[in-house]
């Protein structure tokens, strides 16, 4: 079999802000040949996430920081193209942190296999299952616990998780509204069922929440931080639920951010508050997926896919989740599809 070469992204720099593309340097090199138990992946699909840019820091996160030199993280989509693992066969589809490159080389551990036949897309597995659909689903019904006729409140609501939030909201009989930075996405995520929209780079946030929440807010599910999270915590009613999914706000900051200056609303209306990883419910995903797969089915969720073609384009491509010109899910396709 000819030598393959493997393409891959690289850490140079620690970003000052945004990311650069002069933060990644890429390197090629050959593809080792398989051990014993392990297997080679070929990537398909690459998800860009906010996350990303975390994984950047010098500090740890969740994961540890990435060294400088070392491959950068990221979760990804790809077929098995060789195989001395008992638990994988040439054809698999597998899904995890395969990260920026081309090529996985992979003793197997945090690899897991898609499964064949779904009426779905591949890329369903990035814009309504996987890591996107658990954050949304387990976010919103564990962690908030909706009931019919509460108000729901939802950032970045026209982004991957958001516009899946909603959407299970609506089912659980809330009213929704939604949080997007251009009128194109507040038009969209009507159109899939919020009740309102508020365009926050337009509109006042808090003004604007408060009209559209004249009876206050029973849940809000956060993916900024900042300024919005505050008057999400100014009108956060009694026994209110706030579900910490992320703050992209301050992701790029070079210092450390002011506030929240409301969190003695908590105390006052005796409202929870409280963050989540999609990793925590990994256990749980078949319960996610089985409804995910019968709403989508029935004509209650829609999600949508953003694809950037190419892995040179990944350093520029993952700048569209922090200027807002992504349009749901975003991810690169490194490679073709395998054949049905």
């Amino acid at each position: 079999m000819p030598e393959r070469t493997n393409g891959q992204w690289r850490i140079a720099a620690r970003p000052e802000g945004a990311i650069r593309a002069s933060d990644f340097s890429w390197r090629e090199e050959p593809v080792p040949a398989l051990a014993d138990g392990h297997v080679l992946v070929r990537s398909v699909y690459l998800s860009l996430d906010p996350t990303n840019r975390v994984w950047m820091n010098e500090e740890d996160s969740y994961l540890p920081a990435i060294a400088i030199g070392d491959l950068m993280r990221g979760g990804g989509i790809g077929v098995v193209e060789e195989s001395r693992h008992p638990q994988f066969a040439a054809g698999d589809l597998v899904q995890g942190l395969i990260g920026w490159q081309q090529y996985l080389v992979s003793d197997g551990a945090g690899l897991g296999k898609l499964p064949r036949g779904l009426p779905l897309p591949l890329t369903a597995h990035f814009g309504l299952l996987g890591h996107i659909g658990l954050t949304a689903y387990f976010g919103l019904l564990d962690i908030a616990k909706p009931q019919a006729g509460e108000t729901l409140v939802v950032s970045t609501a026209a982004g991957a998780v958001g516009s899946l939030v909603g959407q299970i909201g609506k089912i659980k009989g809330c009213r929704v509204v939604g949080l997007t930075g251009s009128d194109e996405k507040c038009r969209w995520i009507r159109k899939i069922g919020y009740d309102a929209a508020i365009n926050y780079k337009k509109e006042n946030v808090f003004d604007s929440l408060k009209e559209h929440c004249p009876e206050g807010i029973d849940i809000y599910f956060d993916n900024v931080g900042g300024e919005t999270l505050d008057a999400a915590l100014a009108l956060i009613n009694l026994r209110g639920r706030i579900s910490v999914c992320g703050s992209i706000s301050h992701y790029n900051d070079s210092e450390p951010a002011p506030g929240p200056y409301n969190l003695s609303r908590l105390v006052i209306r005796r409202a929870r508050m409280e963050g989540f990883l999609c990793s925590d419910y990994m256990d749980r995903a078949m319960a996610m997926a089985t409804d995910m797969i019968g709403w989508h089915m029935a004509g209650k969720m829609q999600y949508r896919v953003d694809v950037v073609e190419g892995l040179e384009h990944a350093p520029q491509a993952v700048n569209k989740l922090f200027d807002g010109s992504n349009l749901g899910k975003l991810v690169v396709k490194v490679g073709p599809e395998p054949a049905a």
